[in-house]
């Protein structure tokens, strides 16, 4: 690989133009894209809001019939069950 120095003025300042035009051509292009997704976001979310008040209100959910749940081990099982896995494995 050339070390810059070794290359002539005018090349290193052809290749440093072109760099500098790389750069501003590729960030003007992101810079404009994300401008564009913003303001197509914008409009995006301005139609869902007008699209989602003309929808009538839902009708009220029937009540739930509630469930038995089930029921909760009392201290001495769960004590139990502690001993019983710390004779299965041995410790």
């Amino acid at each position: 690989m050339f070390a810059i120095t070794q290359l002539p003025k005018d090349v290193l300042a052809s290749q440093l133009s072109n760099g500098l035009l790389l750069l501003v051509l590729g960030m003007g292009t992101v810079f404009v894209f994300l401008t564009i997704l913003v303001f197509v976001t914008k409009t995006m979310s301005k139609v869902v809001r007008k699209l989602d008040s003309r929808k009538p209100a839902p009708a009220p959910a029937a009540a739930a019939v509630p469930t038995a749940a089930p029921a909760a081990a009392s201290e001495a099982e769960i004590a139990a069950a502690i001993v019983a896995a710390v004779v299965k494995s041995g410790k």
